[in-house]
């Protein structure tokens, strides 16, 4: 195993002077620092994490908080967990996952112990608890994820509005004029989930440009709740010719709902969603879809997390354009009036 004092007779350094290039306790020439660096790099020298803890507050590890709570998208979740720790280790860093509801408790139970070098937050609320405590943090944090006010946030996620948009535009120009939106849970909106919004704000937006018909229902992922939603939008809404899904997990239960009830995909009925490549590709139907780009997404969040460990500034809001893959869920609108169905 390489040890501090290998490094230190490579460079042709003294042992403490590496000890300070890695702690940043003390100021030294850049010249020395890319010297001590190119030694570290090329004997693969890895700091043991508990003496970098005790000797400079450093953990060598990324806590990344991803609360499991009601109508979250665990496969999306663990996607981008999943990115976050392959790129963390890429850079030196281990990955802590705490998946409780602690809310800002979270946050005060790493700041105040040597748990991690900085944190990675997901689920992110309009109006999010833990955002004091993150604001007022010696550690830094980026978020997966917008609140409605990102002043002096490092942030990423998808452009939701726009994702909507995107789905609406894309239906609109098929000639649907009637459309009803399949949401997210409940629950998901009652706790003010900033994505689930943002993506509503975005159709809502859409749909009123084109002058749409629009009808939202959030739904449970739930075969009966899907039926339910779905039977109640075609009895108030008979003319209904396309769905937007953003429900993960009703996708397969909204196509079982629509076969057993005589509806073809998408020749009486065409259906969109927001969600993962690959449920949309590998649905009954595979569906025309914006993707969730998880890794994409816990990538750069480590990438904005590491620079700011090695002193960068917070480089603000990043959202990434939606990419709109068109395949078989999706076509032209019917063309006789009614239910949705074309008439004989």
């Amino acid at each position: 195993m390489v040890t501090l004092a290998d490094v230190a007779r490579h460079a042709g350094v003294s042992a403490s002077t590496v000890s300070y290039v890695l702690s940043g306790k003390r100021s030294i020439s850049a010249a020395t620092r890319e010297r001590i660096q190119h030694s570290i790099d090329e004997l693969g020298y890895r700091p043991h994490a508990g003496a970098r803890a005790l000797a400079g507050g450093q953990t060598s590890v990324l806590a990344l908080m991803m609360p499991l709570r009601a109508g979250l998208s665990v496969p999306v979740m663990m996607e981008i967990a999943m990115a976050a720790t392959t790129t963390a280790r890429a850079h030196g860093y281990d990955v802590l996952l705490l998946t409780g509801e602690e809310g800002p408790e979270a946050v005060r139970r790493v700041e105040g112990s040597a748990l991690a070098d900085g944190m990675i937050v997901l689920d992110v609320e309009l109006d999010d608890p833990r955002l004091p405590g993150l604001q007022e943090a010696e550690r830094p944090s980026v978020l997966i994820g917008l609140p409605a006010d990102t002043a002096g946030l490092d942030c990423v996620d998808l452009d939701f509005a726009a994702a909507g948009a995107r789905c609406v535009d894309h239906l609109a120009g098929l000639g649907h004029r009637r459309l009803a939106v399949l949401g997210e849970p409940p629950a998901v909106y009652a706790r003010g989930t900033g994505y689930a919004q943002r993506t509503l704000t975005g159709i809502r937006a859409a749909a009123a440009e084109h002058g749409l018909d629009l009808l939202h229902r959030p739904v449970d992922g739930t075969y009966a709740a899907v039926a339910a939603a779905v039977t109640r939008i075609f009895e108030e809404r008979p003319g209904t010719t396309a769905l937007v899904v953003q429900n993960e997990a009703a996708v397969e239960p909204l196509l079982a709902v629509l076969r057993h009830q005589g509806r073809a995909v998408p020749e009486d009925v065409s259906v969109a969603a927001l969600c993962p490549d690959q449920v949309a590709a590998h649905a009954s139907v595979p569906l025309t879809a914006v993707a969730v780009p998880t890794q994409d997404l816990g990538r750069i969040a480590v990438e904005r997390l590491v620079a700011r460990l090695r002193g960068e500034p917070a480089r603000g809001t990043e959202l990434l354009t939606p990419r709109l893959t068109v395949r078989a869920g999706t076509g032209p609108a019917p063309t006789a009036p009614g239910d949705g169905r074309e008439r004989p």
